[in-house]
């Protein structure tokens, strides 16, 4: 075998053909094309080392494996032609957990006409001023429940007893002035008072994560998902007019957390948030009606949203959607036709108020955040700068080839038949 024979026949594998110096020939379109490619190489490049160091949002949708959760709502809404003393705050929910009682969490403000503060209220019942009035009774008193079925305590010694002793009974509480307990309490006094006043009210609560409902309502609480009429007596006789038109602050749900866990939590998730441009839908609602007896129901689709960071660490946090729907109650459950000329009816006797149902979506939401490996930063920027140079090549190739066509068409033009130049 010669001296070069294998590697001679291994040399053919060379995809690098090489050429003589002498032999190269450089014009001023390659030279421009150069050019024009280095420009386009290092754009490119410097664009794919941003996108590199730039922070992605990778959004991703999971079933909510969650079990035994529980919700926070935050909420801050004002009345402004409902006094506090009627305003009345109650949850439920499917499972048929019923809260009436919010110890520490939720705070009452009253305000007048121009929508001043006079005074605020953080107590353990949001059924009215009138349910905290401490009375200076003997301790052997007993107050009658004047007929009415009578608490465990065998006694009403307070104005609301009497008016819950009344509820159980299927009595109208339309003659407070008539109840001793009443009286001594100065309840038409302070109803009377009150009258002209709005309230604003605001606070979190803790919601199992199931199907559920919060609303506000006159008088005393929701029982079945329904309120007796006869409940509402203040607030319809009234010769004040009272509606529930209202302002809604805010309405956010969050996760089951601790004071100190707030502290360093939310300020994380608002960032989140900004970042992704949610905004909780009702927030700045605006509500009117020159009805008393008008109810405002909101259906809202609550989901659960997780944040990861680079770092990995997990931030909790929910989105809504929310539809709207009104109802004027002064027609009952009667047929009528709607805004569009279609027969509707009621299968139920609507209630004066403000609801909130919420549902659970059984997905969960998660944006990650994400950042471009340096292998496909390296890669990226090795087929930008092939691409580049193989393209120009080629145009170059073609420029040329072209213009030595051209050249060679121009001069046999100037060839006679002879060959020789004319």
């Amino acid at each position: 075998m010669g001296r070069n024979g294998m590697f001679g026949s291994f040399q053919g594998f060379d995809a690098f053909g090489k050429t003589m110096e002498d032999v190269k020939i450089k014009t001023r379109t390659g030279a421009l094309l150069t050019f024009i490619s280095l420009s386009i190489i290092l754009t490119s490049v410097m664009l794919e080392f941003i996108d590199y160091r730039r922070i992605h949002l990778e959004p991703s949708i999971i079933v909510d494996r969650s079990r035994g959760e529980k919700l926070v709502i935050d909420f801050d809404i004002e009345f402004p032609r409902v006094p506090c003393y009627l305003l009345s705050l109650d949850v439920m929910d499917i499972s048929g957990e019923h809260q009436t009682e919010f110890e520490h969490q939720v705070t009452k403000t009253r305000m007048n006409k121009d929508g001043n503060v006079i005074s605020k209220v953080q107590g353990s019942q949001l059924k009215g001023d009138v349910e905290r009035a401490n009375l200076n009774q003997d301790p052997n008193y007993c107050g009658s429940c004047y007929g009415a079925p009578p608490p465990e305590s065998g006694c009403c010694n307070s104005c609301e007893e009497v008016r819950q002793a009344y509820g159980r009974k299927g009595w109208s509480f339309s003659d407070p002035e008539g109840i001793e307990q009443c009286v001594e309490e100065g309840w038409m006094d302070k109803m009377k008072e009150q009258n002209e006043e709005g309230c604003r009210i605001d606070g979190h609560i803790r919601v199992n994560k199931v199907i559920g409902n919060l609303h506000f309502s006159p008088g005393r609480s929701f029982q079945n998902n329904m309120m007796q009429m006869l409940e509402l007596v203040p607030y319809l006789r009234d010769k004040n007019h009272h509606d529930f038109g209202h302002i809604v602050h805010k309405f956010r749900f969050g996760g089951d957390m601790t004071k100190a866990e707030e502290l360093t939590v939310l300020p994380k998730e608002q960032r989140w948030r900004d970042k992704l441009g949610l905004r909780d839908p009702l927030q700045g609602m605006k509500a009117h009606t020159e009805v008393s007896n008008y109810m405002f129901q909101y259906f809202l689709k609550v989901v659960s949203t997780n944040f990861i960071s680079l770092n990995g660490e997990e931030i909790p946090s929910h989105q809504y959607s929310v539809t709207q729907y009104e109802r004027d109650l002064r027609t009952g459950n009667a047929p009528g036709k709607d805004a569009h000329g279609h027969m509707t009816s009621h299968g139920m006797m609507g209630v004066p108020g403000v609801f909130f149902n919420y549902e659970i979506s059984p997905m969960k939401v998660i944006h990650t955040e994400e950042r471009q490996s340096f292998a496909h930063f390296l890669t990226s920027t090795c087929a930008i700068v092939g691409g580049v140079l193989t393209v120009a090549s080629l145009v170059d190739s073609f420029i040329f080839s072209s213009s030595k066509r051209l050249k060679k068409k121009s001069e046999d033009s100037f060839r006679g038949p002879s060959g020789k130049i004319l």
